[in-house]
């Protein structure tokens, strides 16, 4: 094979005289300052050993001729590392969490809507957790700047005296499927807020996956992402984070992606915050929300944000409350 000009030269120097090279330096021995070198001499052809290394040979086993690398029991699968939720205290009254309830106030959170509050960012909620009960969402939900926040209480009741636990609250969390079946009841009449929900591969790969089945165990956190279709906007892209705390389960929901309204967008990224803590009390499962948006003041005033905001936060509340009336 014959060699061009510049083929002789790219084979010169890639192979012949590789890119950065350097002649390899042997490292002399450190000499005392009264000591000579005298006929010092390192030779390459024959290996340096010390006794240890002698015995170790001589005492090794012989190979297997017969050894075979590609035997499938040489090889093993590791189990996945998977690091499960630390140990919980214990089950909480409902009373040592929200202590400063009024009885009207007590009366909505029992019944089947709970009670909802909306106000704007320079308001206060009215739903305060006990300062020593290490429920706190208000800061999360102010830190993306809202401009409306909703909050929501509902204490749900045990069916037939069956009291859930932890794993029944992540295990109802994971069913997205069916969010699309739970109307918003307005003016006499149901209304579907979504057509559709799915859980999605990964925030990059948007392709549809199903439902896990049900998990045995609580992990630490977990993420899903989330698309669903709004029947007044369109798609809607969400990542869900899940945390375990000592007394409760924390269901971080924020769209990963711009809210779009005929290629408007009217939502930016990560400025939605809807945060949803559930614990398993006493007197039953308590389910307790707080919400942000940033709307901008030409789309605040343009729609009714109560009624809709409540809606879908309605719905997703909804979702979750029959999934536990299921396990």
């Amino acid at each position: 094979m014959k060699l061009t000009g510049i083929g002789f030269l790219l084979f010169f120097i890639f192979f012949v005289f590789p890119i950065g090279a350097e002649p390899a330096v042997i490292d002399e021995p450190v000499l005392d300052s009264n000591e000579e070198i005298t006929n010092y001499e390192i030779t390459l052809d024959e290996p340096i050993q010390n006794e240890y290394e002698n015995e170790v040979i001589a005492n090794a086993e012989p190979i297997d001729d017969d050894f075979d690398l590609n035997d499938d029991s040489f090889f093993f699968e590791a189990p996945p590392i998977i690091i499960e939720a630390p140990p919980f205290l214990g089950t909480r009254s409902f009373n040592d969490i929200f202590p400063n309830l009024t009885r009207m106030q007590r009366a909505a959170v029992n019944s089947s809507v709970g009670l909802r509050y909306t106000f704007q960012k320079a308001e206060n909620p009215i739903l305060k957790p006990a300062a020593d009960s290490g429920i706190e969402l208000l800061g999360s939900v102010m830190s993306k700047n809202p401009s409306h926040i909703v909050e929501a209480l509902i204490l749900l009741p045990y069916n037939r005296g069956r009291e859930l636990d932890m794993l029944d609250i992540y295990n109802a969390l994971g069913r997205i499927k069916n969010i699309k079946d739970y109307p918003f009841f307005h003016n006499g009449r149901n209304i579907f807020i979504f057509t559709d929900s799915t859980r999605l591969e990964s925030a990059r790969n948007r392709m549809p996956i199903p439902d896990p089945l049900p998990a045995e165990f609580i992990p630490y956190s977990d993420t899903m992402f989330l698309r669903f279709t709004d029947a007044g906007i369109g798609d809607v892209f969400i990542r869900g984070d899940i945390s375990a705390s000592l007394y409760g389960i924390t269901y971080n929901l924020t769209n990963f992606r711009d809210v779009r309204y005929s290629f408007i967008p009217i939502i930016r990224a990560e400025r939605v915050s809807v945060i949803i803590y559930l614990e398993p009390v006493k007197e039953g499962i308590l389910v307790y929300n707080m919400s942000g948006f940033f709307l901008p003041g030409l789309v605040a005033n343009s729609a009714n944000l109560p009624i809709n905001i409540n809606a879908r936060i309605t719905t997703l509340l909804n979702w979750i409350t029959d999934s536990l009336r299921m396990q």
